[in-house]
């Protein structure tokens, strides 16, 4: 009976350490250099002297968990329009400025900034969208605050960034005017038990469910509380979603069961060719043409 009871210690130990191990790896998932970051931009002709030389603002804005959020922001002419843009997770801000020269270019304010534990912002820990939407309503507020509250407010997110947008955008009705949602994922439980059947061929269960609870005490949220198809049936502002038809890492599937879910005014642009993260590189003339017919379509 001891020897049983000894095999059951030593198999409830086991599938905390992996729990523990799982949780890590969410919490503190490997960020690139800003090298590695810049290798990988140099696809979309990032400068960065060009980048360094434009006029732009150095910004830090108080996070409602204590530390600052760092950005940029750079002005266009004149204009009562914004956009604000949320990176991926591992990147910062600098994978940004491509999205931002875009609607530079189509008269916009921009403003770049890091997420937590991102770039130079604080914050020990990574959570996809669950405290960084807190701090995305933190930026919105500073730009409204500042700029007053009749400004025109757009604001584009890539994956994670997409991803936080839309938690964002279902906490905080009509934050924002518009929003464009890149390749983001639909539910994070779902996009786990997929990255651990690809990844380390495991199923989701045990794994997950232990994760589930070991998240919570330790960062003080669920992996279930994570889950922009349960906020974007709340969101009434228009949607741009888009995402590459061939995108392994988070399957376009999850960008069309959100679509779906939006009610009211939205569009969808999938991309024929690209990686994750990368309908814009791949696809520069056609990513552009969504952006103009959805910024005409709903007179943004």
């Amino acid at each position: 009976m001891r020897a049983f009871f000894s095999l059951i210690g030593i198999f409830i130990a086991m599938l905390f350490g992996v729990g523990m191990f799982f949780t890590h790896k969410i919490m503190y998932l490997k960020k690139k250099t800003d090298e590695e970051i810049l290798q990988r931009e140099t696809n979309t002709n990032f400068n960065l002297q060009r980048f360094q030389s434009m006029q732009k603002e150095e910004l830090w804005i108080d996070s409602p968990f204590g530390y600052q959020i760092h950005g940029y922001y750079t002005p266009s002419r004149h204009s009562s329009r914004f956009m604000i843009f949320c990176h991926g997770v591992s990147v910062n801000k600098l994978n940004s400025v491509k999205y931002s020269n875009l609607f530079l270019e189509r008269g916009f304010n921009v403003l770049i900034y890091d997420h937590r534990r991102h770039g130079k912002t604080g914050g020990k820990t990574t959570s996809y969208g669950y405290y960084e939407k807190y701090d995305l309503h933190a930026v919105v507020q500073y730009i409204k605050s500042r700029f007053g509250p009749d400004i025109t407010l757009g604001i584009h997110g890539e994956s994670m960034g997409a991803a936080t947008l839309l938690q964002y955008a279902g906490m905080v009705e009509d934050g924002a005017d518009f929003y464009v949602a890149d390749c983001p994922f639909s539910d994070f439980y779902e996009q786990l038990s997929y990255r651990l059947k690809v990844e380390f061929k495991l199923p989701h269960w045990p794994v997950l469910p232990l994760a589930n609870m070991i998240l919570k005490l330790r960062d003080g949220y669920k992996v279930r509380d994570v889950s922009p198809i349960q906020c974007v049936k709340h969101i009434k502002s228009p949607v741009l979603f888009i995402h590459s038809k061939d995108d392994d890492y988070i399957l376009c599937k999850m960008t069309e069961e959100l679509y779906n879910q939006k009610a009211g005014p939205k569009q969808l642009f999938i991309a024929e060719r690209g990686a994750h993260a990368m309908s814009y590189v791949e696809n520069k003339e056609a990513y552009k043409r969504a952006i103009d017919s959805f910024l005409k379509r709903y007179k943004l």
